[in-house]
């Protein structure tokens, strides 16, 4: 008997899923002599080399106070119908939306930044429009580095984690953080940078702000 195959006729074993990801890791646990060979499967599977763009949206506590957990929805909505093509405009996927925050990968740095100061753009000229009690702000980190990519829906890595910290945690609204890692890949630039550091788990870490974004 063969292989069983997805529907693109790749073996259902070589996808990156959540039920094949489970699977190997139940063969560690079972096989834990087998641990390095399993680890390096699960590399092959489901490791990749990306960009990854983290957006979160500011003012929560405020509107939710103010006006209800309804209109933070309603903007909430607002923003992924604004930002998710300046995403798509610049070749990158937008992995998942969860609350008020936009996981999406790229393949380049280059391709990252452009998408979130379009996003920026785009959502600042949409407060024009806007009373200025319900304007949408963002803050964005940038990272690049080997992740885990289960199912093109959630990400794991160092990288991941430290884009997560720059931003939800460390950028102010309107304003993109880059880890050190898409730094390195940004290459030569017009873009204004300054270094700045961050504590995280007794370790300090550089990363930079784009000043001109």
């Amino acid at each position: 008997m063969g292989q069983a195959l997805s529907d693109n006729n790749e073996p259902v074993s070589h996808r990156n899923s959540r039920t094949n990801l489970k699977r190997l890791l139940d063969e560690i646990i079972e096989y834990p002599e087998r641990r390095d060979a399993i680890e390096k499967t699960i590399e092959t599977i489901f490791g990749q080399e990306k960009a990854i763009l983290v957006l979160d949206m500011s003012g929560f506590s405020r509107t939710t106070q103010r006006y209800g957990i309804v209109q933070f929805l309603l903007m909430i909505h607002q923003m992924q119908l604004i930002a998710e093509p300046c995403v798509i405009a610049h070749r990158g996927l937008l992995v998942k939306a969860e609350a008020d925050n936009l996981f999406c990968l790229f393949d380049t740095v280059p391709e990252a930044v452009s998408a979130a100061q379009d996003a920026i753009a785009h959502l600042s000229a949409a407060n024009i429009m806007l009373p200025e009690d319900k304007d949408i702000y963002v803050s964005i980190g940038i990272g690049y580095g080997r992740i885990l990519n289960v199912d093109d829906h959630d990400l794991y890595s160092n990288e991941v984690n430290l884009t997560c910290k720059l931003g939800e945690d460390v950028a102010d609204r309107g304003q993109i953080l880059l880890t050190s890692g898409a730094r390195a890949r940004l290459g030569d630039t017009d873009l204004a940078l300054r270094e700045e550091l961050i504590s995280i788990s007794g370790l300090t870490l550089p990363y930079y702000r784009i000043l001109n974004s």
